[in-house]
């Protein structure tokens, strides 16, 4: 896994900068993915809202690859009577999201498409859950992460080969490479 360092010493992977500069633009389908079960969520609540999802307990923020703190608490979906639904909402980093962290657990594009699914949006005014999968979303976020499924090829300062694969925050990173990824191979 690759968080916001590339190791210290001898205990480092290169080229450093590539790696902490898009790479391969894994973090850009963690992101893409994550937005777009956001935008399914809006979109479900303003064109019919079957579901009944309360929209002030949507609990599915949105993310970006940058620490803006302006972003963090907003308002979203203004729109007046006939287009929007205002309500509380914010942006998270990507590399906390919890897409990465189950991009990062799964052991195959079918399994992550399951965690995808369990994933839990918002709530009903009854306090019942709303899933990921209520609104349709984890075959389209599967199929922009299968690429970036794939395990990258670096190298140490020694010249021995690694593997990077997803990079979590630090607090929440679950060092699940150690066993999930010889079974990608």
């Amino acid at each position: 896994m690759k968080g916001g360092a590339a190791g210290g010493g001898y205990a480092q992977v290169v080229p450093m900068e590539d790696i902490n500069l898009h790479f391969t633009g894994d973090f850009h389908a963690i992101g893409a993915a994550h937005n777009l079960l956001a935008a399914l969520v809006d979109n479900h609540i303003y064109w019919s809202n079957e579901l009944k999802l309360d929209s002030r307990r949507v609990s599915w923020r949105r993310v970006v690859d940058m620490n803006d703190r302006a972003l963090r608490e907003i308002t979203v979906s203004l729109g007046g009577v006939a287009n929007g639904f205002p309500r509380e909402g914010g942006f998270d980093i990507t590399v906390a999201s919890e897409i990465m962290a189950i991009f990062c657990l799964a052991e195959d594009l079918d399994d992550l498409q399951r965690r995808l699914g369990n994933i839990i949006v918002g709530y009903t005014r009854e306090r019942k859950p709303v899933h990921a999968r209520d609104v349709n979303a984890p075959g389209s976020m599967t199929a922009l992460l299968k690429d970036a499924f794939m395990p990258n090829l670096v190298q140490t300062l020694e010249n021995n080969p690694a593997l990077i694969h997803g990079g979590p925050f630090a607090n929440i990173a679950q060092a699940a490479t150690l066993w999930s990824q010889p079974r990608r191979l």
